[in-house]
């Protein structure tokens, strides 16, 4: 019988993206309707306010994601030219460099030696990405799948607020609003977990926790600074 596992860390770029793009679409656009309905506006500016959040929220998720992810692109690409060089210039060295690495996880240095060898003789470049910079193919920045991920999902995320806001009755708003939204951080959360392989209700508290805290917040806010109408 083959014993196989499944192994989730492949999916740390675009899971950690969509997380973060839903997350924040939640919280920010949520908070930003109960800040705003806490300062005494009417029903239209909140939703013109909440859909001003969700535009600008995804545009600066995007562009956020795609900076960042593509300075971590770059840090990689500069250390995979210094590696090719330094195999171009010697390769024998680079060879005992990589032995010397698994020596020191526990391998013989006559084993270290022969497996550094076929490792290189396989992809040079790869092993030593792998095992001497810790790059590798499932692990590499996606710039744009980054932004992407982040930009849509944020999208999804704030659109469930902004609906809830639309349609219930605006003397309900704030509280049906923190409340599901709540319901969405959790769900998230939830899904989070399980795509992850983490402990689902740990996943849970955390994002309502803190969603929590940035509506109180965002509440108080509004209300500290707001204008009868």
């Amino acid at each position: 019988m083959t014993h196989h596992e499944q192994h989730r860390s492949h999916r740390i770029g675009w899971l950690r993206a969509s997380v973060l793009g839903a997350n924040d679409g939640i919280v920010s656009t949520s908070s930003l309707i109960i800040g705003v309905a806490a300062a005494h506006t009417t029903q239209s500016d909140i939703i013109l306010a909440g859909l001003a959040g969700l535009v600008a929220g995804a545009m600066s998720m995007a562009a956020g994601e795609y900076v960042s992810v593509s300075s971590q692109a770059d840090t990689e690409n500069a250390d995979l030219e210094l590696e090719r060089q330094s195999l171009a210039d010697d390769i024998d060295s680079e060879k005992e460099e990589l032995a010397k690495i698994y020596e020191h996880r526990g391998v013989t240095p006559e084993l270290a030696y022969q497996v550094a060898e076929q490792m290189m003789a396989h992809d040079a470049l790869a092993a030593h990405a792998r095992d001497e910079i810790g790059i590798t193919e499932d692990g590499k920045a996606q710039p744009l799948q980054a932004a992407l991920s982040s930009a849509a999902t944020f999208t999804v995320g704030a659109l469930l607020p902004l609906l809830v806001a639309w349609f219930v009755a605006p003397s309900q708003l704030i509280n049906l609003v923190a409340i599901s939204s709540l319901f969405f951080l959790a769900v998230l959360g939830g899904i989070a977990a399980v795509t992850g392989g983490a402990p689902i209700f740990r996943a849970c508290v955390r994002v309502t926790f803190w969603g929590a805290i940035a509506m109180l917040i965002t509440a108080a806010v509004g209300h500290l600074f707001g204008v009868s109408v």
